[in-house]
């Protein structure tokens, strides 16, 4: 069009003058019309700053005659880089949706009292969580507790007339030692932190408080909540009422050496009258998660013979009130279960379970006969595709459940026994509805070392045509015990609206393809998933659409542990991030804070008892062959994988000058996205690590 115009005035004898400003003109009318049209892709795509805009469902509580859903509505706050949450309501056909609390506090756990005209809820006002009570008629709302520790696992009794919860009780411990007193007005600083306990920090908690999580119980009409649990164990396995309300069932470690036993748990009998404690099971392993029959007579809860593998399958049991004849109704599924609620009629239990990616809502009778009431359960991770979601049921059978796809974060949906699910929120259809996002396509393969059946996904850029080239990202979960599958990822549709294929597979010791397919890793990770990794890759590579040249791979947790063990392995992926990696399993087992758990499951005993199989599995082995420009995240406040391991790999690259760069996301814990800053930072990092090693055109 700039040529036509400059001919046209040409033609006509007009000056250079002329010639030189309709070229100014014309170029300039094109520059703004190329760059609108580029501002309009680029806000039809998803982008950095979108994270802010994310909301989400959690917590779905339906009331008891299945016509309403009070659900926790999460939301970030852009000025203080943090995820707020308020209690919303909607009906079970969406018919009315409508806030309940309001504020850019934090409203959560809500639960239906028995008879449904109230509703209990956390809130925290000026930093204190507390228990609050709304009634249903008039919308009033009033504080029943002044808690010291936030209330957690809120349970209403039967008859409406109590409340259970758990709360940490503070241990009170003498100091070693006396310190002289400080004179008047001085400065000292601050005294000795002594250490006794067992398990004295956790991820995301930081150093723990000594104390014990117990059970309390208030009434719903306010007053002074009752310590009905003592001693020093930890009660937060789960628990419920029977139907009378004068006990609890409640599932927890009280045997003397319960802290180097982390998955042993048994369920109990606590009578509220006196506080008497009754045993109700003996095995070696959990039991835990118990729900109570309507009409008192059968326990349903979770379990497991412990074996000492790294994986191992919770089923499903019902026994007798009395805790006599416990039987599996899932000894077929080879799934693991969770979350189990008895149907209103008592005549069987509703639970979650994974198969082959999607997260779903069982229901099996008292018989064990099994069948699905709902899939696509999920969508509260938002960064990377997890399992995870939650549901309860209503009298009449109605379910209420957090649903999720690719194109969307967890929304409410509802569903009937037979199947029929409705999803009656949109809460990100304002944002995401009109941009072009990422689809996953679902790919299986055999393994090129055993053929063994994999499940991985492909997103495509927004755009797509499959007779172009583009760079592809394998992007590996951690666990190493989980799975992915096709949901919500911000992370990787900020890699696919950057122009990158992303990968994303479950390789073997992914959950949700049963216990053989899960313990191919047994005391044997990272091993064979290298070779179900790069078989993915071939698979898509062959499709003729990937540049070979142009392969990046990056993973977090578990997924950084393999990141790290395949740039030892292979030089065909031009540049790796490596995320909240384990380097050496030796430093690990020492030093993270679930120390008592990984030692005797993942590995066959103590490090010091089995160095050459710690270092045999440990990426550090490989870094000598390492050649792979590698960018290290860890989170500093990182108390799972502890940012020592990703410093160990750093440094060890620089002794041998290979290109690394060590990124320290300051306040993180493993859960680096756990603010919504954290969670562009480690995007923004890895896009910025591959862009910056993408292949020069004059290659």
């Amino acid at each position: 069009m700039i040529v036509d115009s400059i001919r046209y005035f040409a033609a006509r004898g007009q000056s250079s003058t002329r010639l030189y400003f309709c070229l100014v003109i014309c170029c300039g009318a094109n520059l703004v019309a190329a760059d609108s049209k580029d501002k309009r892709e680029e806000q039809r795509r998803f982008q950095m700053a979108d994270v802010f805009e994310l909301e989400y469902a959690s917590d779905p509580q339906i009331s008891p005659d299945g016509t309403q859903v009070v659900y926790v509505r999460n939301f970030m706050d852009v000025m203080k880089d943090v995820s707020r949450s308020s209690l919303w309501s909607v009906t079970s056909d969406g018919s009315a949706h409508r806030p309940l609390t309001e504020g850019n506090g934090s409203q959560q756990h809500p639960r239906w009292s028995p008879d449904g005209t109230r509703l209990a809820y956390v809130a925290t006002v000026n930093g204190s969580p507390q228990l609050h009570l709304r009634w249903s008629d008039t919308g009033q709302t009033a504080r029943l507790t002044q808690l010291t520790r936030p209330p957690t696992s809120l349970t209403w009794s039967p008859d409406g007339k109590w409340i259970a919860f758990s709360m940490l009780v503070p241990e009170e411990v003498e100091p070693l030692v006396k310190m002289p007193k400080a004179p008047k007005d001085a400065e000292w600083a601050a005294p000795a932190k002594v250490v006794r306990q067992f398990t004295y920090r956790f991820d995301g908690k930081g150093y723990l408080e000594d104390g014990y999580q117990q059970i309390f119980v208030v009434s719903s009409e306010g007053g002074t909540p009752r310590q009905l649990t003592f001693g020093p164990y930890h009660h937060e396995g789960g628990f419920a009422w029977t139907p009378d309300s004068e006990y609890l069932i409640l599932s927890a470690n009280r045997q003397k050496d319960w802290e180097l036993d982390p998955r042993e748990s048994e369920l109990y009998e606590l009578k509220l009258s006196d506080g008497s404690i009754r045993r109700l099971t003996n095995r070696k392993g959990p039991d835990m998660d118990p729900t109570v029959s309507p009409d008192g007579t059968h326990i349903a809860y979770i379990g497991f013979d412990d074996e000492l593998l790294g994986y191992q399958i919770a089923e499903l049991y019902v026994m007798s009130r009395s805790g006599d004849q416990p039987r599996s109704l899932t000894p077929q599924l080879d799934r693991l279960a969770h979350s189990p609620v008895f149907s209103e009629d008592g005549a069987g239990i509703y639970f979650l379970y994974d198969d082959q990616g999607d997260t779903k809502i069982g229901y099996a009778d008292l018989d064990g006969n099994l069948k699905t009431v709902a899939s696509q359960v999920g969508g509260t991770t938002l960064g990377r595709p997890y399992s995870s979601g939650s549901f309860t049921v209503s009298e009449d059978g109605r379910v209420a459940f957090t649903m999720t796809s690719v194109a969307h974060p967890a929304d409410v949906a509802t569903a009937m026994k037979d199947g029929r699910s409705v999803r009656v929120t949109r809460l990100n259809d304002d944002l995401l509805a009109h941009k072009q996002l990422a689809e996953a396509e679902e790919i299986w393969f055999d393994s090129s070392f055993d053929g063994k059946r994999i499940q991985a996904w492909l997103m495509k850029p927004p755009g797509f045509t499959p007779d172009k080239s583009y760079p592809l990202i394998l992007e590996i979960h951690g666990g190493p015990f989980a799975n992915y599958g096709p949901r919500f990822t911000a992370e990787m549709q900020l890699y696919a609206a950057a122009g990158y294929l992303v990968l994303y597979v479950n390789p073997r010791g992914s959950t949700s393809y049963g216990l053989d397919f899960a313990n191919l890793i047994h005391h044997n990770y990272p091993g064979q998933d290298y070779d179900d990794l790069m078989t993915a890759v071939d698979e898509v590579v062959n499709r003729g659409y990937v540049n070979e040249n142009e392969l990046y791979v990056t993973g977090g947790s578990g997924g950084g542990v393999l990141t790290a063990w395949i740039i030892g392995k292979t030089d065909r992926f031009r540049a790796a991030v490596v995320a909240k990696p384990v380097i050496n399993w030796y430093s690990f087992a020492l030093t993270a804070d679930a120390y008592g758990y990984f030692y005797k499951y993942w590995f066959p005993g103590f490090p010091w008892d089995h160095a050459d199989e710690y270092i045999r599995r440990s990426p550090i082995s490989l870094v000598g062959n390492v050649k792979t420009p590698t960018m290290l995240i860890t989170g500093e406040e990182d108390f799972r994988t502890p940012i020592a391991e990703a410093e160990q790999f750093y440094q060890a690259l620089k002794l041998r000058k290979v290109e690394t760069v060590l990124i320290r996301i300051p306040g993180a814990s493993h859960a680096i996205a756990a603010r919504p800053s954290h969670m562009i930072a480690k995007a923004a990092h890895v896009l910025a690590w591959f862009d910056a090693h993408r292949v020069d055109e004059r290659e």
